[in-house]
């Protein structure tokens, strides 16, 4: 699935946007592109466009419309093929569905579709020579577009060359754009569809948007595409929001396969260390069914997470994960077993299996990756005996609770029970292992984790269990591994010297190796009354 549709990133600053910069902070060695010119005929090398997008948004342009629900669109276009290096800026009237107000708008349709779209196209400007996709970098190619109550305007400078386009106004951007996108995409369409651009093996481009509004605060991140045109490339990782000189998001998109994406995310892994979306590291040893994360009705993450009795009583692993996407279910259960709607499914190595509203299951190795339309994901990782699950959310910030999410506050030390009540770390075991563990305890009744059978007895650990509570030889071997692994920061290294002990497997170590450092570390502390639990509480 190449970007395109809703599988791109844009920035959503408050307010309206003046203007968006794109650049390419870096690509791959050896990276080359191809593709149609208006999605028709065979394939050239450097056949691309750039665009700018605003999202579709209401626009007095569409006063003549019929359809209430007409909109207004605007793209800046950098169209690169061997016949043409040019920028230019393109006008939409979104489902217009009446003739085209004037001359100086083309009426165009889709093929499968009664619909009537108006759009007109500024003159171009441009750049003395084409733009290969390999020195996107090295030659310091940026575009940017603004946009006030009167004019708008395109620039795009590469080392020792420009093109600036002024443009006129015609659907008035600026009462309206909101959210804003720049990618590369297929070089126009047709009837049929918008163009690819396709990539050669092993490409990745990190892409980075600034989004100007007036203010330095970071955009929130919305996981979509407003154009027909597409790549080749997919999302991977998670795409940061930096707040720099002016704000922007920066994301990875490439052929190799890599970590789900999304505007931010959160895991459990090993036994099991949880990574809130606000990047808090805590344990979290309780035994049952819990919420991992919830972002109303439509998006439910669940887990199963199972004591480490009797060798490792105080610590517990994922052995089952589901989600709820819409009204689709899917459970991920082992011994290595997917179930869709209360169904055990089969899905072959590297396909995806697409179901109704939205919802994707694509299975590439020892991996799950449940996706819906919104950008909101789960990814099971079966390693054996565990499950690494993290979760990603297609729009950030966003209303999340659950075990993976920081409390309202935004305070990143702070989680919240569901009954409102706030724990800051380090956090009393009693509080976390009863009141917090406790509301958020899956009813076996509600539990999207039944086609994984039965839930185990649930409890909580004996006493907080850490890397220093080991035997100081497990320690050692253990520590070792991760060392060698790579593994740097501290906390991490800690979480890593326990997985491997705990789960006894060398392996256990790659989650841990090229993590991001936590935001902060919740520790475990003693009870608020002084005494720790000496004994799990069975149901």
């Amino acid at each position: 699935m190449g970007n395109g549709g809703s599988n791109d990133f844009a920035g959503h600053p408050t307010g309206t946007i003046n203007g968006v910069d794109g650049t390419f902070p870096s690509v791959s060695a050896g990276l080359t592109e191809s593709g149609p010119i208006a999605n028709s005929g065979p394939s050239f090398a450097d056949t691309y466009t750039l665009q700018i997008n605003t999202e579709q948004f209401t626009s007095a342009a569409c006063a003549g419309s019929p359809n209430p629900n007409c909109k207004g669109w605007e793209q800046f276009v950098y169209e690169n093929n061997s016949g043409a290096h040019d920028a230019y800026i393109q006008y939409w009237l979104i489902k217009y569905n009446a003739p085209c107000p004037s001359a100086a708008w083309t009426q165009f349709s889709f093929t499968m579709s009664t619909d009537i779209y108006c759009y007109q196209s500024t003159g171009t400007s441009s750049l003395m020579a084409g733009q290969s996709v390999g020195t996107f970098h090295s030659n310091n190619l940026k575009m940017s577009a603004s946009v006030t109550a009167t004019s708008d305007q395109m620039i795009v400078t590469v080392t020792g060359d420009a093109a600036m386009v002024m443009g006129n106004n015609a659907v008035a951007a600026a009462g309206g754009w909101t959210e804003g996108e720049f990618n590369i995409f297929g070089d126009g369409g047709n009837s049929s569809g918008g163009g690819q651009a396709g990539f050669s093996p092993n490409s990745t481009l990190v892409v980075e948007t600034t989004v100007h509004n007036g203010t330095k605060n970071p955009p929130a991140c919305v996981m979509k595409s407003f154009t027909g045109e597409t790549n080749s490339l997919t999302l991977v990782g998670t795409a940061p929001i930096p707040t720099q000189a002016s704000p922007a998001i920066e994301f990875t998109e490439s052929n190799i396969p890599g970590t789900a994406a999304a505007c931010v995310a959160a895991a459990g892994i090993g036994d099991t260390h949880l990574t809130t979306f606000g990047g808090l590291l805590y344990d979290f040893q309780a035994s049952g069914d819990f919420v991992l994360a919830q972002t109303g009705e439509d998006f439910i993450v669940e887990t199963r997470q199972v004591s480490g009795a009797p060798t490792w009583p105080s610590a517990t692993v994922n052995k089952a994960v589901a989600t709820q996407m819409g009204k689709t279910r899917v459970a991920v259960c082992l011994p290595s077993r997917i179930a869709v709607d209360g169904h055990d499914t089969q899905i072959g190595e590297g396909q995806v299996l697409s179901l109704p509203g939205g919802v994707g299951i694509l299975h590439t190795g020892n991996v799950y990756l449940v996706a819906d339309e919104s950008g909101n994901s789960m990814r099971a990782e079966l390693n054996g005996a565990y499950i690494n699950v993290s979760v990603g959310l297609g729009q950030w910030p966003a209303r999340v609770s659950g075990i993976l999410a920081n409390a309202p506050s935004g305070n990143v030390n702070q989680i919240a029970a569901r009954t409102g009540a706030l724990l800051t770390a380090p956090f009393a075991f009693n509080t976390l292992y009863h009141e917090y563990a406790d509301s958020w305890r899956v009813p076996p009744k509600e539990s999207l984790l039944s086609p994984c059978g039965e839930r185990e007895e649930i409890g909580i650990p004996k006493t907080p269990f850490y890397a220093n509570n080991l035997d100081p030889q497990v320690y050692k071997r253990a520590r070792a591994v991760c060392t060698a692994a790579g593994v740097k920061v501290k906390a991490l290294l800690d979480a890593c010297t326990l997985d491997v002990a705990v789960i006894g497997n060398e392996a256990a170590a790659k989650v841990f190796v090229g993590l991001r450092a936590p935001a902060a570390v919740g520790q475990v502390g003693p009870s608020r009354d002084g005494k720790d639990s000496d004994q799990d509480r069975k149901r």
